[in-house]
């Protein structure tokens, strides 16, 4: 049986901490942030601003987010499987946040990642989204086309397409790493509760 470390919830809380030291040393936030044009200079910048948020409201999106389906997925692949995710689909999302905006901040790429790892491996699993419980599959579409219409519109300050690559990256790496293992698992444990 693989250790539940609560990863998810620790760092949710780091987010929450560096954002409140951020409030009183703010001139730090230049350094962290995701500027563009920074990237090959300052490569860190692609990890850093994931701990980053531009708003109280923000924040608290994004904590919950991370605090719940971070959970949620750290339990189902495993403490160190669910960090890999998350930083590599955070990456991937700042790599593409860094394509298409002059500059961006905040958890959400990587939280999409975990969204779509979720939908690859356990499709049905019922998740709170829109304010109804449905498939996390439903969701992750859902998002997806929320996103697909931001991208051709103004979507106030949202990264659609960090989100979208965090989501589909997230996808792909669950069908082609994580899937048959997390199934055969499954399977595994219902027949010891079976038998």
């Amino acid at each position: 049986m693989v250790k539940f470390r609560w990863y998810a919830l620790k760092l949710t809380l780091l987010v929450i901490i560096i954002y409140i030291l951020l409030i009183f040393f703010s001139s730090f936030t230049d350094n962290l942030v995701l500027i563009s044009s920074d990237v090959y200079e300052r490569p860190w910048i692609l990890v850093t601003a994931i701990f980053l948020h531009g708003s109280l409201l923000h924040l608290l999106y994004n904590s919950f987010a991370l605090a719940l389906f971070g959970s949620i997925l750290e339990k189902k692949i495993g403490s160190y499987n669910f960090l890999l995710i998350f930083f590599l689909t955070g990456i991937i999302s700042s790599l593409a946040a860094a394509l298409f905006y002059d500059s961006a901040l905040g958890a959400s790429g990587a939280i999409f990642g975990i969204i779509g790892m979720l939908a690859a491996i356990s499709p049905l699993l019922i998740v709170p989204a829109f304010g109804a419980p449905m498939p996390v599959l439903m969701a992750a579409i859902l998002w997806a086309l929320v996103d697909f219409i931001g991208l051709t519109g103004q979507s106030g300050g949202i990264a659609n397409a960090a989100h979208l690559a965090g989501l589909f990256s997230g996808l792909v790496i669950g069908f082609l790493f994580f899937r048959k293992s997390h199934k055969r698992q499954s399977e595994i444990l219902e027949w010891k509760k079976n038998y």
